[in-house]
């Protein structure tokens, strides 16, 4: 595994492979990688010749700077992690390779990007949809991975390329969950032991929510009932808890199409995202048989 800084030495590689014949896969990150990265990297490894990590904590998609100062910086440990993957190079561009003096241009995506983390994290989209669209032309990648964890970031990210007339496929792969439910996220590390034994609670909750909207119940009794659980396990605030369509984003009133709950909640001074699937009416398992959805 090759790490590059600069890229103008990444793209000297890329062209080699481009020569052969062969095709590019990319795994855009801000490091502090766990399970869930890598199972997009085990996912690009497996449709692609040549595989990609980048890492990059990009300031424009903070709106907090305390935010962004506390975010976890493990370059060493996730190139660990990394080596048993077999991937060809990991991407860890200096930031003028990614915002030179005088760079004055922003990815703005509309529609998709509005309301939820649009809505309470203002310009944080226009940050993303900017650092991904050079990483991605950096890159020269075929196929580009996202979780689904952050399910409106999947969805800004194929709006652009599509919109964009980008050569790269944008994949989506599954939320991975801890063992005790807690979708996988690198701000996970920043909770204290005891809202760190709170946070799965998430899971269940929305689960729940999801499966009484699958057997007719209002949604909004369901919302109000899910909130209510939230807040007396502990948790701090609700940004949000929203039923809406998938993949348009639609605020919805009742599952009569595809959908999703998206929730984002705080915890510990900790801001945690998660979504998972709604069923259309239908019967359904309990949620003894299968405590978590996957999103």
């Amino acid at each position: 595994m090759q790490i590059i800084r600069q890229k103008a030495a990444l793209r000297a590689l890329t062209e080699t492979w481009r020569r052969a014949g062969e095709t590019i896969g990319v795994v855009p990150t801000m490091g502090a990688l766990h399970a869930g990265h890598l199972s997009l990297v085990a996912a690009a490894r497996a449709r692609t010749d040549h595989v990609i990590v980048t890492l990059f904590v990009n300031p424009r998609q903070f709106n907090n700077p305390e935010d962004l100062a506390k975010y976890p910086r493990t370059e060493e440990s996730d190139a660990e992690k990394l080596a048993p993957f077999g991937i060809d190079l990991l991407y860890i561009p200096e930031p003028d390779e990614i915002y030179p003096e005088g760079f004055a241009t922003t990815v703005s995506v509309s529609g998709v990007s509005d309301g939820l983390c649009g809505a309470t994290r203002p310009g944080h989209f226009d940050g993303v949809a900017t650092v991904v669209t050079k990483l991605l032309l950096q890159t020269d990648a075929d196929r580009a991975f996202f979780g689904e964890k952050d399910y409106q970031q999947l969805q800004v990210v194929k709006r652009l390329a599509t919109d964009l007339d980008l050569k790269t496929e944008i994949v989506g792969c599954p939320t991975i969950r801890e063992d005790d439910g807690l979708a996988m996220s690198s701000r996970n590390l920043r909770l204290g032991a005891g809202p760190r034994e709170t946070a799965p609670v998430i899971g269940r909750v929305l689960t729940t929510a999801a499966k009484a909207i699958a057997r007719g119940e209002n949604p909004a009794q369901a919302l109000d009932t899910a909130r209510e659980a939230l807040l007396s396990a502990g948790f701090d605030s609700i940004d949000y808890l929203e039923l809406r369509s998938d993949p348009d984003f639609q605020l919805m009133t009742k599952a009569d199409r595809p959908a999703r709950l998206f929730l984002a909640a705080w915890l510990d001074g900790v801001r945690l995202i998660d979504n998972v699937a709604v069923a259309g009416r239908q019967k359904v398992e309990s949620s003894e048989d299968q405590p978590f959805e996957p999103a």
